[in-house]
Parts: structure tokens; sequence; C-alpha cells
């Protein structure tokens, strides 16, 4: 994201610091409750890892990793430290796993639509003073209050970053949340084989992420989640205003 605003040529050194303040947010906010998330189902399921590690909480500096902070800076994506789960712990070890995966997603896709909700009641309530104009999609505001526009990104780039870990943790490849949801649907012995390699696939995600790969596959999910929680969050405003 950052490298993509720098390579458009033209910078907006405003835009650049929303989003830099958006990223912020999104580690030292968003990834503690993501992975809290992750804690939380785990602990309820039977496993207490997490909780007695100290890793069920939202304190930010228990859940930092400064190369995926780094990398969500850059490229809009990363990771934070994550919460160790034992799945033996669970009665269904496959199925709590899976579970305890996708809690963490969801987690970014509650943040996206929360974020929506704030925009979309910002644009409405400046609608309704007459003091924005809605052009399909793009939001135009009049001079006196041009300053929003900003406000209005910082909540666009909290949806779209969102929406981007999402997708991205629900990529099916180790270590990353999808592959240990699919691993609820495999045998064993591919399990076995996964968690055997599994360097091997974080050393080949981490080198498909600088390479640009990550974010071509990302794309155009991206797009269509960001379509739908626009509409979304935009519904209960078209109803009131």
């Amino acid at each position: 994201m950052l490298l993509n605003l720098i390579r458009s040529g033209s910078i907006d050194i405003m835009s650049v610091l929303v989003y830099v303040v958006s990223v912020l947010m999104i580690v030292f906010l968003v990834n503690p409750l993501h992975e809290c998330a992750h804690g939380f189902i785990a602990y309820k399921l039977g496993d207490n890892t997490a909780k007695r590690e100290g890793r069920l909480t939202l304190n930010p500096l228990a859940h930092i990793d400064y190369m995926g902070a780094l990398l969500m800076l850059l490229v809009g994506f990363g990771w934070a430290k994550p919460v160790p789960v034992n799945s033996r712990n669970f009665k269904n070890p496959k199925g709590g796993m899976a579970l305890t995966a996708l809690a963490g997603p969801v987690s970014n896709l509650l943040a996206a639509i929360l974020a929506g909700l704030c925009f979309n009641g910002l644009v409405a309530i400046l609608v309704s003073n007459h003091a924005a104009a809605m052009l399909g999609s793009s939001v135009i505001l009049t001079d006196n209050v041009s300053w929003l526009k900003y406000v209005l990104l910082f909540f666009q780039f909290l949806m779209t970053i969102n929406i981007t870990l999402a997708i991205f943790n629900l990529l099916p490849i180790p270590p990353l949340d999808g592959s240990k949801i699919l691993m609820a649907f495999l045998p064993d012995r591919i399990i076995y084989k996964i968690y055997q390699y599994q360097m091997f696939f974080s050393i080949g995600l981490f080198v498909l992420i600088m390479m640009g790969g990550v974010s071509s596959i990302l794309y155009p999910l991206q797009s269509l989640f960001y379509d739908g929680i626009q509409w979304l969050t935009a519904l209960p405003f078209s109803a009131v205003f």
C-alpha cells in the first residue's frame, strides 16, 4: 500500500500520513484483537495455552511481530506474533483448531464492517447537511469541509487493510489460518507432511510476498469484499437519511 502510494507518482503527504496512522491502529489495536480472538476461542474450547503464556490480552506489546508490522506498512498485509495453541487439549482437535484459526480473520472482517459503518455514517451526515455529494462510489466534498476527506480516507484504509488481512490469513498456505481450516478436512498423513515441511512453506510464502505474487491473488477478492462491505454498511444510513 505505501509502496503503491509512492509509485503512483503524485504523492499526497497527508494521504501517506493518514495511511501510516491507519497501519499503526491496525498494529496496536486490531492485530491484538485478531490474536486474542484466536486465544479466546481456544480457551473456550479447552486449551489454556495462550492464557498461561500471557497472550490472552489486548496489550499490543505481547503480539507485535516487527517484520510483519513492517510488511503491513509497505504492502498492506503482514502478521502479528502467532498465539500458541495446543490442539491436543481440544475434544475435537481438527475442528477446534479450525474454529480457533477462523476467529482471527472474522475479527478483521468485523473491524472492516465497523470502519465501513463509520465511513458511511459520516458520508450520510455530510450529505444530509448538503456539505457533500455522492457520485457513484466516490465522495465529493465542498471546500469548507475538504479536510474531512482525510477522515474518510482513514476509514477507507482501515476497511481495505482489514479486508486484505482477513483474505490473506484465509489463504490455505502454512502457517496462515486458512491452512489450519483446510486441515480439518484432510487425513492425518497429509497433515503430518504439511507440518513436516512447514518451514519451507513459510519461506515460500515470504518470497511470494516480496515478489508481489500474493498481491495479485488478493486484489480481486479484496475488491469484491470491499464493495460488499461498502454496500452492507451503507444500508442502515440509506434507510435513515
